[in-house]
């Protein structure tokens, strides 16, 4: 997937074993883009505010890979291989919650 030490790209799989960690740390930026949304029907109104959870989601992607990244790996691997499917991978999320915690 990903070159040694480059975080993966933000496929299903690697924002699905991200969930936790993007609802707390973009949280903030998240909330203004829908309250924009919900403002303005226009797209085109809204591309400030997209582009701070684009940059949001990358930040943490990439600090999360250089702080755990055999742990994230293992997660999103487990999540690629089962669909998407949280049950499957309970073990592989533990271990990564466990070497990066949700702050």
């Amino acid at each position: 997937m990903a070159a040694e030490g480059q975080a993966p790209p933000p496929t299903s799989a690697v924002l699905m074993s991200l969930s936790k960690h993007i609802a707390v740390r973009c949280a903030k930026v998240n909330r203004e883009y829908m309250a924009c949304k919900n403002k303005d029907g226009n797209p085109e109104a809204c591309l400030q505010q997209g582009d701070a959870v684009t940059s949001c989601v990358i930040d943490l992607l990439k600090e999360v890979n250089a702080k755990c990244p055999e742990q994230l790996k293992a997660y999103y691997e487990c999540m690629d291989y089962y669909s998407n499917k949280f049950t499957k991978c309970r073990k592989e999320q533990k271990d990564f919650e466990e070497a990066c915690p949700v702050s």
